[in-house]
């Protein structure tokens, strides 16, 4: 049973049709007692940084989140803000993020350029690396549905799973162990979103 983290942000619903239309078993997590029957954890997110993280903590959840994700090494996919959540801090806030990948959140505007528009909005190629399981049956340049200021920068190269360009170079995509990110929405991807949930709960 695939659970969406219900803690106040994030598209929950588009994630449920997603997965309905799919035939995969998938439900809400509301509060601890609706992960017991978890085998993977969808961590969704939109707004600011510190602003979910507090969500997340106020919701009476995240012990249950940490446990199943570290003690049980559920699989977990944050998407959007909750991939940003995934790292250690933000320069959106001053809140530390969960710590799962070693990694920082920057803002577009710290490189001081004047030709981007902002945010980040609308489709672009994204491409995987090779052995990404998010990614497989994908083609290597697969298109996706992006809105965001910021994006997450991680210490290490393993951990990137996909970059996308956008004036530059950037990760997109995570995997580290049994914990996995996107920067961008599939649930507003069509076939190509639809194709990485599917990937996502096969893993």
């Amino acid at each position: 049973m695939i659970r969406i983290i219900d803690y106040g942000l994030g598209n929950v619903l588009a994630f449920l049709n997603a997965y309905n239309r799919m035939n995969i078993p998938c439900g809400v997590a509301k509060a601890p007692a609706d992960f017991a029957d978890a085998t993977h954890l969808i961590l969704p997110g939109v707004g600011a940084f510190d602003h979910a993280m507090k969500m997340l903590s106020d919701s009476g959840m995240r012990d249950m989140v940490e446990q199943r994700v570290h003690g049980d090494k559920l699989p977990i996919l944050g998407v959007c803000v909750g991939m940003q959540m995934l790292a250690t801090r933000s320069d959106e806030g001053s809140l530390p993020g969960l710590g799962w990948v070693d990694a920082e959140v920057k803002g577009f505007r710290s490189w001081g350029r004047t030709d981007l528009r902002l945010p980040h909005m609308g489709w672009n190629d994204v491409r995987a690396r090779a052995g990404s399981p998010l990614f497989e049956g994908l083609h290597e340049y697969s298109r996706f549905y992006f809105l965001h200021s910021f994006y997450v920068a991680p210490a290490s190269e393993e951990s990137i799973s996909a970059v996308v360009d956008y004036g530059e170079e950037i990760c997109c995509a995570v995997s580290a162990g049994n914990v996995h990110g996107v920067q961008f929405h599939p649930e507003k991807s069509h076939d190509c979103g639809m194709r990485l949930l599917r990937n996502f709960s096969s893993i």
